[in-house]
């Protein structure tokens, strides 16, 4: 079976001190569960994971990262610079990145593709709007979203790759979809990375669900056959609600 992932997307919240507090909360309260627990934190906060999550079976990544390799490129952080910190996931095309700062499916792909160079494993983001699923055309649209994110790019196996459907309209306002519709998505998108590589790496490929999981939905969401876990905001920056989490992907 795929072993189900909670990563924690914390975006531009807690201070390196305060998520260092935080990681050693953690490692003293984390359950034995058979879920991984893994954290995308901030770039300055990695250091700081790295320190004190390493050997404590819970992984650590970034947001983000450059699409070059090094060079004259001022606020940018390599991929060399987070695999020099150890770390296991990095986050890309997620909305907030393709929405604030026009990232295009074609750059999110240059992206996965550095973070593969370095053996760290994607976490590529795709999903449609609430417009766009009003029209009737979120299934349409989110695949051709995945398949510009993946071009040109071949992962050696299935878990140098995870996929993380995050419909916008669900993320951080409170609504997410049923368990029904998140399952749908996720079988479409199996389906279509059968198609793209074959059968066997799409049953082993992990598919995550974004969009305002909590604890109190997680359960029907992670019970889902397609749905390998969350990739979660607001509820990983409190402990016992991350601790929930990794409780419910049982």
């Amino acid at each position: 079976m795929r072993k189900k992932i909670v990563a924690g997307n914390w975006k531009m919240f807690k201070t390196p001190s305060e998520a260092k507090m935080w990681f050693r909360d953690l490692v003293g309260k984390k359950p034995d569960t058979q879920a991984e627990a893994a954290l995308m934190v901030s770039y300055p906060t990695l250091p700081y994971a790295s320190e004190v999550l390493e050997g404590n079976d819970v992984y650590w990544g970034a947001q983000d990262v450059s699409a070059h390799l090094e060079g004259a490129y001022t606020g940018e952080v390599s991929v060399k610079m987070l695999a020099d910190l150890a770390c296991k996931y990095t986050v890309v095309g997620h909305s907030e990145r393709r929405s604030y700062h026009a990232e295009s499916d074609a750059l999110v792909a240059q992206k996965a593709n550095r973070l593969l160079e370095y053996s760290i494993i994607p976490i590529l983001c795709v999903g449609e709007s609430l417009e766009v699923r009003e029209a009737g055309n979120h299934v349409a649209y989110t695949l051709k979203q995945l398949k510009g994110s993946l071009e040109g790019i071949t992962p050696q196996s299935a878990d140098h790759l995870v996929v993380a459907y995050e419909p916008v309209w669900a993320i951080g306002t409170g609504k997410t979809a049923t368990p029904e519709d998140a399952q749908a998505m996720h079988k479409e998108i199996r389906t279509w990375l059968a198609g793209r590589f074959d059968l066997g790496f799409a049953n082993e490929v992990r598919i995550l669900y974004g969009g305002s999981v909590k604890p109190d939905n997680a359960t029907a969401l992670f019970d889902q056959p397609d749905i390998d876990g969350g990739l979660v905001g607001g509820a990983s920056l409190k402990l016992d609600d991350y601790i929930a989490l990794l409780n419910a992907a049982k």
